[in-house]
Protein backbone atom coordinates (compact mmCIF):
# COMPACT_ATOMS: atom_id res chain seq x y z
CA UNK A 1 0.00 0.00 0.00
CA UNK A 2 1.66 3.32 -0.87
CA UNK A 3 2.40 5.12 1.94
CA UNK A 4 1.59 9.19 2.18
CA UNK A 5 3.07 11.89 4.74
CA UNK A 6 1.82 15.42 5.14
CA UNK A 7 3.49 18.65 5.59
CA UNK A 8 1.69 21.33 7.42
CA UNK A 9 3.53 24.54 6.97
CA UNK A 10 1.90 27.77 9.16
CA UNK A 11 3.28 30.77 7.45
CA UNK A 12 2.85 34.91 8.09
CA UNK A 13 0.20 34.95 5.18
CA UNK A 14 -1.10 31.68 5.25
CA UNK A 15 -1.07 27.80 6.36
CA UNK A 16 0.19 25.22 3.20
CA UNK A 17 -0.48 21.77 3.41
CA UNK A 18 1.33 18.97 0.89
CA UNK A 19 0.95 15.67 0.52
CA UNK A 20 3.78 13.83 -0.78
CA UNK A 21 4.23 9.83 -1.25
CA UNK A 22 7.47 8.39 0.62
CA UNK A 23 9.35 9.32 -2.55
CA UNK A 24 8.63 12.67 -2.62
CA UNK A 25 6.10 13.26 -4.98
CA UNK A 26 3.10 15.89 -4.23
CA UNK A 27 0.13 14.46 -4.76
CA UNK A 28 -2.20 17.26 -3.34
CA UNK A 29 -1.43 20.53 -1.72
CA UNK A 30 -3.60 23.22 -0.40
CA UNK A 31 -3.13 27.09 1.25
CA UNK A 32 -5.39 29.14 3.31
CA UNK A 33 -5.26 32.75 3.94
CA UNK A 34 -5.60 34.77 6.61
CA UNK A 35 -4.82 38.62 8.11
CA UNK A 36 -1.95 40.46 9.67
CA UNK A 37 -2.57 42.93 12.51
CA UNK A 38 -0.48 45.87 13.25
CA UNK A 39 -2.03 47.79 15.67
CA UNK A 40 0.39 50.21 16.10
CA UNK A 41 3.46 51.03 13.75
CA UNK A 42 6.54 48.16 13.84
CA UNK A 43 3.70 45.64 15.73
CA UNK A 44 2.24 42.53 13.97
CA UNK A 45 0.33 39.98 15.61
CA UNK A 46 -2.24 36.97 14.38
CA UNK A 47 -5.03 35.02 16.19
CA UNK A 48 -3.69 31.56 16.62
CA UNK A 49 -7.33 30.41 16.22
CA UNK A 50 -6.75 31.85 12.52
CA UNK A 51 -3.75 29.04 12.06
CA UNK A 52 -5.61 26.44 13.46
CA UNK A 53 -8.98 27.09 11.14
CA UNK A 54 -6.49 27.36 8.33
CA UNK A 55 -4.97 23.94 9.11
CA UNK A 56 -8.35 22.22 9.44
CA UNK A 57 -9.21 23.90 6.41
CA UNK A 58 -6.28 23.01 4.13
CA UNK A 59 -5.77 19.64 5.68
CA UNK A 60 -9.33 18.31 4.47
CA UNK A 61 -8.93 20.35 1.10
CA UNK A 62 -5.54 17.77 0.66
CA UNK A 63 -7.57 14.48 1.62
CA UNK A 64 -10.43 15.36 -0.20
CA UNK A 65 -8.81 16.21 -3.59
CA UNK A 66 -6.02 13.30 -3.38
CA UNK A 67 -9.06 10.92 -3.11
CA UNK A 68 -7.24 9.34 -0.02
CA UNK A 69 -8.46 7.80 3.40
CA UNK A 70 -7.05 9.50 5.99
CA UNK A 71 -5.49 6.14 7.57
CA UNK A 72 -2.97 6.45 4.40
CA UNK A 73 -1.36 8.92 5.91
CA UNK A 74 1.72 7.38 7.74
CA UNK A 75 2.88 10.80 9.68
CA UNK A 76 2.76 14.50 9.32
CA UNK A 77 5.16 17.05 10.05
CA UNK A 78 5.11 20.73 11.61
CA UNK A 79 6.74 23.61 9.95
CA UNK A 80 5.81 27.51 10.86
CA UNK A 81 6.91 30.69 11.36
CA UNK A 82 9.57 31.50 13.67
CA UNK A 83 10.01 32.91 17.35
CA UNK A 84 6.44 33.87 17.33
CA UNK A 85 4.69 33.97 20.75
CA UNK A 86 1.21 31.85 21.50
CA UNK A 87 0.47 32.91 25.17
CA UNK A 88 -1.65 29.67 26.91
CA UNK A 89 -3.71 29.97 30.74
CA UNK A 90 -4.08 26.58 32.02
CA UNK A 91 -7.16 25.74 30.46
CA UNK A 92 -4.63 25.74 26.68
CA UNK A 93 -7.05 28.45 25.78
CA UNK A 94 -5.16 31.47 24.10
CA UNK A 95 -4.96 34.50 26.39
CA UNK A 96 -4.13 37.26 23.68
CA UNK A 97 -2.82 37.78 19.73
CA UNK A 98 0.99 35.88 19.02
CA UNK A 99 3.40 38.44 18.86
CA UNK A 100 5.15 37.53 15.55
CA UNK A 101 8.86 37.40 14.49
CA UNK A 102 8.62 40.62 12.07
CA UNK A 103 7.32 42.41 15.36
CA UNK A 104 9.99 45.11 16.32
CA UNK A 105 8.55 46.47 19.66
CA UNK A 106 10.89 44.80 21.90
CA UNK A 107 14.05 46.25 21.75
CA UNK A 108 13.85 48.08 25.27
CA UNK A 109 13.95 44.18 26.29
CA UNK A 110 16.23 43.19 24.34
CA UNK A 111 18.72 45.51 25.79
CA UNK A 112 17.73 44.77 29.30
CA UNK A 113 17.93 40.62 28.45
CA UNK A 114 21.37 41.62 27.30
CA UNK A 115 22.82 43.45 30.16
CA UNK A 116 21.19 41.22 32.55
CA UNK A 117 23.62 38.03 30.90
CA UNK A 118 26.36 40.14 30.04
CA UNK A 119 26.94 40.58 26.58
CA UNK A 120 30.02 38.79 26.27
CA UNK A 121 27.87 35.63 27.58
CA UNK A 122 25.40 35.21 24.94
CA UNK A 123 27.22 33.27 22.68
CA UNK A 124 28.06 30.79 25.28
CA UNK A 125 24.40 30.85 26.91
CA UNK A 126 22.62 31.00 23.68
CA UNK A 127 25.42 31.30 20.58
CA UNK A 128 23.14 34.11 19.73
CA UNK A 129 22.33 37.77 20.45
CA UNK A 130 19.06 38.75 21.54
CA UNK A 131 16.95 40.14 18.81
CA UNK A 132 13.79 41.83 18.88
CA UNK A 133 11.86 39.23 15.99
CA UNK A 134 12.70 36.36 19.04
CA UNK A 135 10.46 34.98 22.05
CA UNK A 136 12.50 35.82 25.43
CA UNK A 137 11.48 39.56 25.14
CA UNK A 138 8.23 39.15 23.93
CA UNK A 139 7.59 37.41 26.94
CA UNK A 140 9.54 40.07 29.16
CA UNK A 141 7.69 42.66 26.91
CA UNK A 142 4.11 41.06 28.23
CA UNK A 143 5.47 41.30 31.86
CA UNK A 144 6.17 45.09 31.79
CA UNK A 145 3.55 45.88 29.51
CA UNK A 146 0.32 43.43 29.92
CA UNK A 147 1.30 42.56 33.76
CA UNK A 148 -2.80 40.90 34.02
CA UNK A 149 -2.14 38.63 30.70
CA UNK A 150 1.35 37.58 31.93
CA UNK A 151 -0.26 36.44 35.07
CA UNK A 152 -2.77 33.86 33.46
CA UNK A 153 0.17 32.37 31.33
CA UNK A 154 0.86 29.21 31.97
CA UNK A 155 2.48 27.57 28.23
CA UNK A 156 4.48 29.63 25.81
CA UNK A 157 4.60 27.91 22.35
CA UNK A 158 6.19 28.51 19.05
CA UNK A 159 3.40 29.23 16.11
CA UNK A 160 3.49 25.40 15.04
CA UNK A 161 3.71 23.90 18.53
CA UNK A 162 0.49 25.93 18.95
CA UNK A 163 -0.72 23.27 15.78
CA UNK A 164 0.83 20.25 17.64
CA UNK A 165 -1.24 20.72 20.73
CA UNK A 166 -4.29 21.47 18.74
CA UNK A 167 -3.57 17.81 16.95
CA UNK A 168 -2.59 16.31 19.47
CA UNK A 169 -2.96 17.46 22.92
CA UNK A 170 0.78 17.21 23.75
CA UNK A 171 3.23 20.53 24.86
CA UNK A 172 6.49 19.89 22.77
CA UNK A 173 8.84 21.53 20.45
CA UNK A 174 11.48 20.69 18.92
CA UNK A 175 15.14 22.12 18.54
CA UNK A 176 15.40 24.40 15.26
CA UNK A 177 12.52 26.22 15.92
CA UNK A 178 13.22 26.31 19.78
CA UNK A 179 17.24 27.98 18.88
CA UNK A 180 15.58 31.16 18.21
CA UNK A 181 14.06 32.05 21.14
CA UNK A 182 16.94 33.28 23.15
CA UNK A 183 16.49 30.91 25.84
CA UNK A 184 17.89 27.70 24.19
CA UNK A 185 21.28 26.40 24.98
CA UNK A 186 22.13 25.87 21.08
CA UNK A 187 25.38 24.32 21.41
CA UNK A 188 24.21 21.28 23.75
CA UNK A 189 20.67 21.41 22.18
CA UNK A 190 18.56 21.68 25.67
CA UNK A 191 16.64 24.69 27.09
CA UNK A 192 19.25 26.97 29.00
CA UNK A 193 18.49 26.95 32.40
CA UNK A 194 20.36 30.49 33.16
CA UNK A 195 19.32 32.36 30.89
CA UNK A 196 15.25 31.21 32.04
CA UNK A 197 16.51 32.73 35.33
CA UNK A 198 18.39 35.63 33.51
CA UNK A 199 14.98 36.56 32.07
CA UNK A 200 12.86 35.54 34.88
CA UNK A 201 10.80 33.54 32.93
CA UNK A 202 9.37 29.96 34.64
CA UNK A 203 10.83 26.82 33.00
CA UNK A 204 7.47 25.28 33.27
CA UNK A 205 6.21 27.76 30.94
CA UNK A 206 8.75 25.34 28.37
CA UNK A 207 7.21 22.70 26.24
CA UNK A 208 9.81 19.50 26.53
CA UNK A 209 12.17 19.99 23.19
CA UNK A 210 12.76 16.79 21.00
CA UNK A 211 15.09 16.24 17.42
CA UNK A 212 13.03 17.05 14.74
CA UNK A 213 12.43 13.40 13.54
CA UNK A 214 11.17 12.12 16.83
CA UNK A 215 7.36 11.14 16.82
CA UNK A 216 6.04 14.49 19.75
CA UNK A 217 2.13 13.10 19.36
CA UNK A 218 -0.72 11.34 18.32
CA UNK A 219 -3.79 12.92 16.42
CA UNK A 220 -6.50 12.73 18.55
CA UNK A 221 -10.15 11.31 17.79
CA UNK A 222 -11.62 14.76 18.12
CA UNK A 223 -9.15 16.33 15.66
CA UNK A 224 -9.61 13.03 13.05
CA UNK A 225 -13.14 13.69 12.91
CA UNK A 226 -12.59 17.26 12.53
CA UNK A 227 -10.15 16.80 9.34
CA UNK A 228 -10.45 13.52 8.48
CA UNK A 229 -7.22 12.50 9.80
CA UNK A 230 -6.85 8.98 11.70
CA UNK A 231 -6.74 9.04 14.82
CA UNK A 232 -3.54 7.70 16.31
CA UNK A 233 -1.63 9.22 12.99
CA UNK A 234 2.08 10.29 14.44
CA UNK A 235 3.55 13.83 14.54
CA UNK A 236 6.97 14.13 14.10
CA UNK A 237 8.66 17.40 15.71
CA UNK A 238 9.43 19.26 12.77
CA UNK A 239 11.35 21.87 11.77
CA UNK A 240 10.98 26.45 12.15
CA UNK A 241 10.06 27.41 8.66
CA UNK A 242 13.95 27.66 7.77
CA UNK A 243 15.25 24.68 8.82
CA UNK A 244 12.27 22.60 7.22
CA UNK A 245 12.97 24.85 3.81
CA UNK A 246 16.19 23.74 4.01
CA UNK A 247 15.60 20.38 4.10
CA UNK A 248 12.96 20.58 1.38
CA UNK A 249 16.27 21.95 -0.49
CA UNK A 250 18.40 19.52 -0.08
CA UNK A 251 20.36 21.68 2.40
CA UNK A 252 21.58 18.35 4.92
CA UNK A 253 25.33 17.72 3.94
CA UNK A 254 28.67 20.52 4.55
CA UNK A 255 29.12 23.04 1.80
CA UNK A 256 25.45 22.94 0.13
CA UNK A 257 24.03 26.43 1.10
CA UNK A 258 20.23 27.99 0.21
CA UNK A 259 19.40 31.11 -0.65
CA UNK A 260 15.40 32.05 -0.33
CA UNK A 261 13.68 34.78 -0.88
CA UNK A 262 10.24 34.73 0.37
CA UNK A 263 8.95 37.94 2.47
CA UNK A 264 12.24 37.50 4.60
CA UNK A 265 15.83 36.45 2.45
CA UNK A 266 17.89 33.40 3.97
CA UNK A 267 21.26 32.26 3.47
CA UNK A 268 21.19 29.12 5.26
CA UNK A 269 25.04 27.23 5.13
CA UNK A 270 24.45 23.32 7.04
CA UNK A 271 27.18 23.01 10.10
CA UNK A 272 28.87 19.93 11.29
CA UNK A 273 29.21 22.07 14.18
CA UNK A 274 27.92 24.56 16.00
CA UNK A 275 30.12 27.56 15.09
CA UNK A 276 29.61 31.11 16.84
CA UNK A 277 30.15 33.84 14.39
CA UNK A 278 32.31 35.86 17.38
CA UNK A 279 30.75 38.98 16.67
CA UNK A 280 26.86 37.89 16.45
CA UNK A 281 26.23 38.98 13.09
CA UNK A 282 24.62 35.60 11.63
CA UNK A 283 22.57 33.15 13.79
CA UNK A 284 23.47 29.63 14.65
CA UNK A 285 21.16 27.27 15.27
CA UNK A 286 20.02 23.84 15.69
CA UNK A 287 19.24 21.96 12.45
CA UNK A 288 16.62 19.71 11.86
CA UNK A 289 19.09 17.34 10.64
CA UNK A 290 19.39 15.30 14.38
CA UNK A 291 22.99 16.02 15.92
CA UNK A 292 23.74 19.08 13.69
CA UNK A 293 23.19 22.82 13.23
CA UNK A 294 23.24 25.44 10.77
CA UNK A 295 24.75 28.94 10.21
CA UNK A 296 22.31 31.56 9.06
CA UNK A 297 21.64 35.18 7.81
CA UNK A 298 18.17 36.67 7.37
CA UNK A 299 17.17 39.89 5.41
CA UNK A 300 13.93 41.23 7.04
CA UNK A 301 12.61 42.49 3.60
CA UNK A 302 13.60 40.57 0.66
CA UNK A 303 10.51 39.48 -1.50
CA UNK A 304 8.53 41.77 0.62
CA UNK A 305 10.55 45.00 -0.75
CA UNK A 306 9.26 43.56 -4.30
CA UNK A 307 5.28 43.65 -3.32
CA UNK A 308 6.15 46.93 -1.16
CA UNK A 309 7.50 48.09 -4.63
CA UNK A 310 4.40 46.21 -6.30
CA UNK A 311 1.34 47.83 -4.51
CA UNK A 312 2.91 51.09 -3.98
CA UNK A 313 4.33 51.97 -7.45
CA UNK A 314 2.44 48.97 -9.34
CA UNK A 315 -0.73 48.80 -8.76
CA UNK A 316 -2.60 45.43 -10.67
CA UNK A 317 0.60 44.85 -12.32
CA UNK A 318 2.70 41.39 -11.91
CA UNK A 319 5.77 40.82 -10.08
CA UNK A 320 7.32 39.46 -13.79
CA UNK A 321 5.96 42.60 -15.37
CA UNK A 322 7.75 44.99 -12.64
CA UNK A 323 10.82 42.28 -13.26
CA UNK A 324 10.91 42.26 -16.85
CA UNK A 325 10.99 46.32 -16.61
CA UNK A 326 13.88 45.87 -14.48
CA UNK A 327 15.74 44.19 -16.72
CA UNK A 328 15.75 46.67 -19.46
CA UNK A 329 18.46 48.55 -17.04
CA UNK A 330 21.81 47.81 -16.85
CA UNK A 331 23.21 46.32 -13.68
CA UNK A 332 23.84 48.70 -11.07
CA UNK A 333 20.58 50.66 -11.95
CA UNK A 334 23.31 53.55 -12.86
CA UNK A 335 24.00 54.41 -9.38
CA UNK A 336 20.74 54.20 -7.73
CA UNK A 337 21.23 51.71 -4.34
CA UNK A 338 18.13 50.60 -2.54
CA UNK A 339 18.51 49.80 0.97
CA UNK A 340 15.69 47.24 1.75
CA UNK A 341 15.35 48.04 5.61
CA UNK A 342 11.55 48.59 5.48
CA UNK A 343 10.83 46.47 8.95
CA UNK A 344 14.12 47.10 10.13
CA UNK A 345 17.20 44.52 9.77
CA UNK A 346 18.29 41.39 10.94
CA UNK A 347 21.55 40.78 9.30
CA UNK A 348 24.35 42.36 9.91
CA UNK A 349 22.29 44.92 11.39
CA UNK A 350 20.64 43.92 14.27
CA UNK A 351 18.83 47.40 14.33
CA UNK A 352 14.88 47.50 14.21
CA UNK A 353 14.69 51.26 13.73
CA UNK A 354 16.95 51.06 10.23
CA UNK A 355 14.76 52.51 7.77
CA UNK A 356 14.33 51.77 3.63
CA UNK A 357 16.51 54.26 1.68
CA UNK A 358 17.06 55.65 -2.19
CA UNK A 359 20.31 56.86 -2.40
CA UNK A 360 21.70 58.48 -5.69
CA UNK A 361 18.85 59.65 -7.27
CA UNK A 362 18.88 61.76 -10.37
CA UNK A 363 16.98 63.01 -12.97
CA UNK A 364 18.03 60.39 -14.95
CA UNK A 365 16.21 57.37 -13.25
CA UNK A 366 12.94 56.55 -13.91
CA UNK A 367 10.17 53.74 -12.76
CA UNK A 368 12.52 50.59 -14.11
CA UNK A 369 15.93 51.53 -12.29
CA UNK A 370 13.88 51.94 -9.21
CA UNK A 371 12.47 48.38 -9.74
CA UNK A 372 16.27 47.19 -10.55
CA UNK A 373 17.63 48.57 -7.58
CA UNK A 374 15.02 46.77 -5.25
CA UNK A 375 16.36 43.54 -6.84
CA UNK A 376 19.76 44.30 -7.03
CA UNK A 377 19.16 45.79 -3.02
CA UNK A 378 17.85 42.60 -1.84
CA UNK A 379 20.72 40.54 -3.66
CA UNK A 380 23.05 43.21 -1.40
CA UNK A 381 22.12 42.76 1.87
CA UNK A 382 21.86 38.58 1.50
CA UNK A 383 25.60 38.82 0.17
CA UNK A 384 26.56 40.30 3.30
CA UNK A 385 25.89 36.86 4.59
CA UNK A 386 27.79 35.24 1.96
CA UNK A 387 30.79 37.68 3.17
CA UNK A 388 30.41 36.69 7.24
CA UNK A 389 30.56 32.78 5.81
CA UNK A 390 33.36 33.66 4.18
CA UNK A 391 35.01 35.68 7.10
CA UNK A 392 34.62 32.87 9.81
CA UNK A 393 35.31 29.87 7.20
CA UNK A 394 31.84 28.26 6.17
CA UNK A 395 32.29 25.75 3.59
CA UNK A 396 30.22 26.40 0.60
CA UNK A 397 30.22 24.20 -2.66
CA UNK A 398 26.58 25.39 -4.07
CA UNK A 399 24.11 27.61 -3.66
CA UNK A 400 20.78 26.50 -4.34
CA UNK A 401 18.33 29.10 -5.29
CA UNK A 402 14.45 28.50 -3.91
CA UNK A 403 11.67 30.99 -2.61
CA UNK A 404 9.52 32.85 -5.18
CA UNK A 405 12.14 34.91 -5.84
CA UNK A 406 14.04 32.09 -7.75
CA UNK A 407 11.54 31.71 -9.97
CA UNK A 408 12.83 34.72 -11.64
CA UNK A 409 15.94 33.76 -13.79
CA UNK A 410 16.37 38.08 -13.82
CA UNK A 411 16.19 37.95 -10.03
CA UNK A 412 18.68 34.44 -9.62
CA UNK A 413 20.87 36.37 -12.14
CA UNK A 414 21.47 39.26 -9.97
CA UNK A 415 21.76 37.20 -7.35
CA UNK A 416 24.88 35.20 -8.90
CA UNK A 417 25.86 38.21 -9.90
CA UNK A 418 25.88 40.42 -6.78
CA UNK A 419 27.92 37.14 -4.88
CA UNK A 420 29.88 35.67 -7.88
CA UNK A 421 28.77 32.30 -7.28
CA UNK A 422 26.58 29.96 -9.44
CA UNK A 423 22.99 29.60 -8.06
CA UNK A 424 21.48 26.15 -8.74
CA UNK A 425 17.52 25.45 -9.14
CA UNK A 426 16.12 22.29 -7.51
CA UNK A 427 13.58 20.07 -9.63
CA UNK A 428 10.66 20.94 -6.88
CA UNK A 429 10.39 23.58 -4.50
CA UNK A 430 7.67 22.88 -2.36
CA UNK A 431 9.34 24.62 0.33
CA UNK A 432 9.62 24.11 4.65
CA UNK A 433 5.79 21.63 3.67
CA UNK A 434 8.30 19.33 2.14
CA UNK A 435 10.95 19.45 4.16
CA UNK A 436 8.66 18.59 7.34
CA UNK A 437 6.90 15.76 5.23
CA UNK A 438 10.32 14.29 5.11
CA UNK A 439 11.20 14.53 8.23
CA UNK A 440 7.58 12.82 8.73
CA UNK A 441 8.94 10.03 6.42
CA UNK A 442 11.74 9.59 8.36
CA UNK A 443 10.75 9.62 11.84
CA UNK A 444 8.25 7.03 10.65
CA UNK A 445 10.81 4.94 9.38
CA UNK A 446 10.63 5.31 5.64
CA UNK A 447 13.91 6.57 5.43
CA UNK A 448 17.53 5.70 7.74
CA UNK A 449 18.45 9.90 8.08
CA UNK A 450 17.11 12.79 6.84
CA UNK A 451 20.25 12.72 3.84
CA UNK A 452 18.66 9.95 2.60
CA UNK A 453 15.46 11.51 2.11
CA UNK A 454 16.24 14.20 0.24
CA UNK A 455 19.04 12.45 -1.82
CA UNK A 456 15.96 9.94 -2.87
CA UNK A 457 13.65 13.26 -3.70
CA UNK A 458 16.13 16.43 -4.73
CA UNK A 459 18.45 16.84 -7.73
CA UNK A 460 19.65 20.13 -9.49
CA UNK A 461 18.34 21.06 -12.77
CA UNK A 462 18.95 24.58 -13.84
CA UNK A 463 21.54 26.68 -13.04
CA UNK A 464 23.02 30.54 -13.35
CA UNK A 465 26.31 31.11 -14.17
CA UNK A 466 28.03 34.61 -12.94
CA UNK A 467 28.77 37.44 -15.57
CA UNK A 468 31.77 38.50 -14.93
CA UNK A 469 31.74 42.21 -16.17
CA UNK A 470 28.17 42.45 -14.03
CA UNK A 471 30.46 41.08 -11.12
CA UNK A 472 32.76 43.57 -11.40
CA UNK A 473 29.82 46.50 -12.36
CA UNK A 474 28.48 45.24 -8.69
CA UNK A 475 31.34 45.71 -6.40
CA UNK A 476 31.82 49.12 -6.16
CA UNK A 477 28.10 49.55 -5.81
CA UNK A 478 28.46 46.53 -3.06
CA UNK A 479 30.60 49.00 -1.47
CA UNK A 480 28.49 51.94 -1.53
CA UNK A 481 25.54 49.79 -0.16
CA UNK A 482 27.80 48.39 2.82
CA UNK A 483 28.86 51.89 3.61
CA UNK A 484 25.29 53.74 3.74
CA UNK A 485 24.36 51.95 6.64
CA UNK A 486 26.80 53.35 9.22
CA UNK A 487 26.45 56.89 8.21
CA UNK A 488 22.60 56.27 8.49
CA UNK A 489 22.00 54.68 11.97
CA UNK A 490 22.09 57.91 13.81
CA UNK A 491 19.41 59.01 11.53
CA UNK A 492 17.65 55.69 11.21
CA UNK A 493 17.32 56.29 14.80
CA UNK A 494 16.15 59.65 15.52
CA UNK A 495 13.42 59.28 13.22
CA UNK A 496 11.90 56.32 14.90
CA UNK A 497 11.63 58.64 17.96
CA UNK A 498 9.94 61.30 16.49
Amino acid sequence: MTQYYLGLDIGTSGTKALLITADGKPVASATAEYALSTPRPQWAEQNPLDWWNAVVDVTRQVIDTSGIDGGAISGIGLSGQMHGSVFLDRHGDVIRPAILWCDQRTQAECDWITAQAGPENLSRLIANPVLTGFTAPKIVWLRNHEPDAYGRVDKVLLPKDYIRYRLTGAFATEVSDVSGTALFDVANRRWSTPMLAICGIPSAWMPESAESVEVTGQVTAEVAALTGLAAGTPVVGGGGDQAAGAVGSGIVETGVVSSTVGTSGVVFAFADTPAVDPGLRVHTFCHAVPGKWHTMGVVLSAGGSLRWLRDTFYPGATYNAIIDEASKVDPGSEGLVFLPYLTGERTPHPDPDARGVFFGITLRHGRPHFARAVLEGVAYALNDTFEIFNDIGVEMTQVRASGGGAKSAVWRQIHADVTGRPHVTLNIDEGPALGVALLAAVGTGAYATVADACRAVIRTTDESVPNPASTATYRPYYNVYRALYPKLKEQFSAVSQT
